[in-house]
């Protein structure tokens, strides 16, 4: 299990916004979100500014299409956008740092959760890990890259006893 101990009491705040009911056929889906951006930022707790804050929305399909075509001229749904803040001037005291916001698409979690045989509460905890890590400046536009993010989110998932999300699907038999 990830040491959330690591991040000290109320170091980060985490704001859930539920855009759409689709959500509620995930029971505590918020409190799966925010349990996955704490065990990210506890990772990597050394590079966490506190305090800090972010946020997570949980939205669908047509909402982050709109946003992928808007901020990724990517026409289509994605399952997680990272959007990172930028950092405060320097003048500002005791502010919470942004850290940025992380949104999630139900129908295209839910799908890729069937497809490739995961949980989906085990996917939206991978993408919300995924998506948080973003927001710390982690990557995975080259090989160097992805393998260092890959692996970060392998060992987060592997302490909240989550399979490895890269891991191909065994062939029947």
């Amino acid at each position: 299990m990830p040491d959330t101990d690591a991040l000290p009491p109320d170091a980060v705040e985490i704001d859930v916004l539920v855009e759409v009911p689709l959500w509620s056929a995930l029971p505590d889906a918020e409190g799966i979100a925010v349990g996955a951006a704490l065990a990210a930022l506890a990772a990597v707790s050394e590079e966490v500014p506190a305090p800090a804050e972010m946020s997570i929305t949980l939205t669908d399909d047509a909402h982050i299409q709109v946003l992928n075509r808007e901020w990724r001229d990517i026409d289509k749904p994605t399952n997680v956008l990272s959007f990172p803040a930028p950092d405060l001037p320097d003048d500002v005291d005791d502010a919470p740092q942004p850290l940025g916001d992380v949104i999630v698409a139900y129908e295209t979690l839910t799908r890729e959760a069937e497809l490739e045989g995961k949980v989906v509460a085990h996917h939206l905890t991978h993408l919300v890990v995924h998506g948080t890590l973003h927001l710390l400046g982690y990557d995975h536009l080259d090989d160097d890259e992805a393998e260092e993010m890959e692996g970060l989110e392998r060992q987060i998932l592997d302490g909240l006893g989550i399979d490895d999300p890269y891991r191909l699907p065994q062939d029947g038999g």
